[in-house]
């Protein structure tokens, strides 16, 4: 089994994953006007903010190489790690890396690092699962001791905003029913140990999709949540649990209702025999919809509940769904007793060395 060892952000509301956690936690937000129009006024998003104003694939390496930066703070060591690198889906409008080869390359000039190789999994929101699933099968295979999980997004580019807007698919003045385009990257350190293991995974498809739910593709089939219903039984079931033992989820929840009736029907649907409360949390709250970055910004959400301690509990359910209906879920238990990694915060706040 493997475990998440680190975690690194760059996000709207934070810069690493210390103060991005501790403010999705105080459910602070980064929504701002951006540099781009919108019916009535400027666009609502949630942009990082960076020291310089880089565009295009060199402001997405900015942005991977802060997390990965983020990381090796952490874990020196980590520099041998093997990269699997989630992307935008294919052919979607605006997608902000066209040329994953030259991303890395950049993306090693940056960190002063020997250009690497990497895994390239490109399914939009849900690709960390696929992301964790190679991991697990590399790790048990012996082809690498640890990986980093590096989620990479934006949706503020022009031809992205231009295609979600003709969809009427963007939170704005006369449409509730969307999401905020955003940007982040966001990265984890997996290997044997850490203070989460991850102990069930599960992939499926939906056939209701959001094009087929709204009857855009000629179709108009009902949404029941099977393909979540399935991921998150086949997870349940390789973790040995269910549902209602399951404390809390985090869920990737852009914005849209699709997804929220989509959660709402698989929890009618699973949930057996619990009155405690479950809470359920998400990151586009304070961070918009940050694609393809969503599953790695969840597990480490998760991480820093566990190392600072107000986690609800063990184990937590991470979801996560794309417009196409690809579904997953993933059951993480906190390891007890397990070293907590410390950033040079919480070293400063205790006394020791930074």
């Amino acid at each position: 089994m493997i475990g998440v060892l680190a975690a690194g952000m760059v996000t709207a509301v934070g810069l690493d994953w210390a103060s991005s956690a501790a403010a999705i936690r105080a459910r602070l937000d980064g929504f701002a006007e951006t540099r781009f129009m919108a019916p009535g006024g400027w666009r609502i998003g949630a942009p990082v903010p960076l020291p310089r104003n880089w565009i295009g694939q060199r402001r997405m390496a900015h942005l991977a190489a802060g997390a990965i930066a983020d990381i090796l703070r952490q874990e020196p060591t980590a520099t041998d790690a093997a990269l699997i690198l989630c992307l935008a889906e294919e052919g979607r409008p605006g997608r902000p890396v066209q040329d994953p080869v030259a991303l890395l390359r950049m993306l090693s000039q940056i960190l002063g690092l020997p250009e690497r190789r990497a895994h390239v999994v490109a399914h939009g929101r849900p690709s960390g699962f696929v992301g964790l699933d190679r991991a697990r099968r590399m790790i048990a295979a012996g082809q690498a001791d640890r990986i980093i999980l590096l989620g990479l997004d934006s949706y503020l580019t022009g031809p992205a905003l231009a295609h979600y807007e003709r969809l009427a698919r963007l939170l704005q003045a006369g449409n509730a029913d969307g999401f905020i385009p955003a940007e982040a990257a966001a990265a984890v350190l997996l290997g044997r140990g850490g203070a989460l293991r991850l102990t069930g995974l599960g992939l499926a498809r939906e056939a209701a999709f959001l094009g087929n739910a709204r009857g855009e593709g000629g179709e108009d089939m009902p949404l029941r949540g099977d393909g979540m219903t399935a991921a998150y039984r086949a997870a349940l079931a390789e973790a040995e649990t269910d549902l209602a033992h399951v404390e809390y989820r985090i869920s990737d929840l852009p914005g849209e209702q699709h997804f929220f009736r989509q959660a709402a029907l698989m929890t009618l649907r699973l949930e057996r025999g619990r009155t405690a409360f479950q809470d359920l949390w998400s990151p586009a709250e304070s961070l918009g919809n940050i694609g393809a970055a969503a599953v790695p910004m969840m597990l480490g959400m998760a991480l820093a509940a566990v190392c600072r301690g107000y986690a609800p509990g063990s184990p937590v359910l991470i979801e996560a769904s794309g417009d196409d209906g690809a579904c997953g879920a993933a059951v993480l238990h906190e390891v007890r007793g397990a070293a907590r990694h410390l950033s040079v915060e919480d070293r400063f706040a205790a006394g020791a060395p930074a």
